[in-house]
């Protein structure tokens, strides 16, 4: 087994600390970048289940959801009842010292539990307050819940993914939720910065729908503009051509003909070259227009060879293609480990955790988690003595049910 990567390094949140109130996959993936980027982010969960997170699954690895585990890297846990007056007290000691408050509750129970914005920042002016909503925090649906697949609906992504002439799909990864993360981190990032130069935190908000109108921007640019309302494709990108997934004789390749040098080579290689002489075909709109009828031809001619042939020839005349990859694959990628997107860490229930590392490098070297993901409650005591509180105190509070140590 391979032993577990350091830290590394820039760190530029060193001795910042974050209050990370929130579960599921938006907040607690913002929550890690911020971690990874050097703050001692202290994740706060209730004292019975932890974070729902927990408890999504299959596939578990060793009774702790694999959602979870991807999401929560690099923190500490702090497991407290906020229902409590006295977990709640617990926590607002520990906003006084806090740089970022990040918080994912219902509408309306930050405020009723005088966790919201106003309250926390007239304790500690200096604080980044941040909430990851769902509709966001104006509008007639700014008071309704949400998660990454109703906002896949809501936001116009699942009415453009699929097969053309079939119902919409749901996009199969968490998108929404880890796109609304990073723009939280990015907002918290340049609200500390602002903070730098005023000496006055701000309230940073996020939502997962604006994520998802984000994600179609230039599909609505097109509506906008000529009343397209665009439907599924499949693999195909609808403003070019060709540009999708073709069978060849023995499994699938991407090939992008994002213009018409890429559109000549594609045609060469395959042995087709008066194609690009051809009227219907002439430029990226003709052949847009006429996609059946070119992506009909093109496939006969990749039919007659392997992946492997077409991916190489293709690569040598310039041609972006790649095969079409699972998640096995990926895993196993030479690509993969060459940029060290897997990291491996220490668990005291999991042999051999690994986790994929956040998609960011400095100086050539990747951005790595400090620590594993916690178990509930597994630094309640270590925090709440930081804090001054006594042995006796810890205990009681364990003994009554508003911590989980």
């Amino acid at each position: 087994m391979m032993e577990p990567m350091a830290p590394s390094a820039p760190t530029p949140l060193t001795g910042m600390r974050v209050l990370d109130v929130t579960t599921s996959i938006a907040g607690p993936y913002c929550a890690q970048i911020l971690a990874t980027l050097g703050a001692d982010v202290i994740k706060v969960e209730r004292p019975d289940t932890g974070d729902d997170g927990r408890a999504w699954g299959p596939p578990f690895w060793n009774g702790d959801g694999t959602m979870f585990l991807s999401a929560n890297a690099g923190k500490r846990s702090l497991a407290l009842s906020l229902r409590d007056e006295r977990g709640r007290e617990a926590l607002l000691q520990l906003v006084d010292g806090a740089d970022v408050f990040l918080q994912s509750l219902r509408p309306g129970l930050a405020d009723e539990l005088g966790l919201g914005p106003a309250a926390l920042r007239t304790r500690n002016p200096r604080l980044v307050y941040c909430s990851v909503g769902a509709y966001g925090h104006v509008g007639p649906l700014s008071q309704e819940p949400g998660y990454d697949a109703l906002m896949q609906a809501a936001g116009g992504l699942i009415s453009i993914t699929g097969e053309p002439g079939r119902p919409g799909v749901r996009v199969g990864s968490s998108l929404i939720d880890q796109g609304t993360g990073t723009w939280a981190a990015v907002g918290v990032l340049a609200a500390l910065l602002e903070r730098g130069s005023s000496g006055e935190g701000s309230v940073v908000d996020v939502s997962l729908y604006e994520t998802a109108l984000g994600y179609i921007g230039y599909h609505l640019a097109g509506y906008f503009a000529a009343g397209t309302v665009p439907h599924g494709q499949g693999t195909r990108f609808p403003m070019v051509a060709p540009y999708q997934v073709f069978a060849t004789r023995n499994g699938e390749l991407m090939i992008a003909g994002g213009n018409d040098r890429l559109f000549a080579a594609i045609c060469s290689v395959v042995g087709l070259p008066d194609l690009v002489d051809d009227p219907r075909f002439a430029t990226n709109p003709d052949r847009v227009r006429n996609r059946d009828e070119l992506c009909a031809i093109l496939e006969q001619a990749l039919a007659t060879n392997d992946t492997a042939h077409w991916h190489a020839r293709l690569t040598e005349a310039g041609v972006p293609a790649a095969p079409v990859a699972d998640i096995a694959d990926v895993a196993n990628a030479p690509q993969t480990e060459a940029l060290g997107m897997i990291q491996h860490l220490d668990h005291p229930t999991i042999p051999d955790l690994r986790l994929t590392a956040l998609p960011l490098s400095f100086d050539g070297e990747r951005a790595l988690y400090p620590s594993a993901p916690p178990a509930v409650g597994e630094h309640t005591s270590e925090i709440l003595g930081e804090l001054g509180y006594a042995a006796e105190e810890i205990a009681a509070l364990a003994a009554e049910g508003v911590i989980r140590q």
